[in-house]
């Protein structure tokens, strides 16, 4: 399947067929799709980014670090390793987080352990809307963050790179 294919096609999807195309607009999170898939018919690609957007909205707040806790961290070894989801490797790539010096490795490393072990989960951030630079300042600053602070502001990192992965796989008609 070539992708964008359009809302039509998007709403036309076989229910397990949808759930493999939009399972992973939040990463590795095929309930979203299982649960947004029964609002269909769309009538824009919009109304399909609110959906995922409201799933999200409608988790606990359990719930969501569960969400949170199913990406990867930002050059982390599932990367240093190639296992990373083919959505989670474009964006690190988009990022530069694929070009680091080794003194950028180690402080990304650095502050990903401090954070995780403070919060509980990775350190969200849409990697396509930043760059190194923004990624450690994010890293650094947000540590001081509380975990409420957090699991919202992931929460809504999470649906910015959901809107983004949406809009490479579908277009209005």
């Amino acid at each position: 399947m070539n992708y964008p294919i359009s809302l039509t096609a998007a709403n036309d999807l076989y229910g397990c067929e949808f759930e493999r195309v939009f399972g992973n607009v939040i990463e590795l999170c095929v309930d979203a799709a299982v649960q947004v898939k029964k609002q269909r018919p769309f009538t824009s690609v919009d109304e399909v980014v609110d959906a995922f957007a409201g799933y999200l909205d409608g988790l606990s707040e359990n719930e969501k670090v569960v969400v949170i806790q199913r990406h990867p961290d930002l050059a982390g070894r599932l990367a240093a390793e190639g296992k990373l989801t083919t959505e989670s490797a474009s964006e690190q790539k988009t990022a530069g987080l694929d070009r680091l010096t080794p003194e950028q490795k180690t402080l990304i490393n650095c502050n990903n352990e401090r954070y995780k072990a403070k919060f509980g989960f990775p350190f969200i951030i849409c990697a396509r809307e930043n760059k190194v630079a923004s990624i450690i300042e994010g890293l650094q600053r947000r540590y001081n963050n509380t975990l409420a602070q957090e699991i919202q502001t992931a929460t809504g990192e999470i649906k910015k790179i959901c809107k983004l992965r949406i809009l490479d796989l579908v277009k209005d008609d």
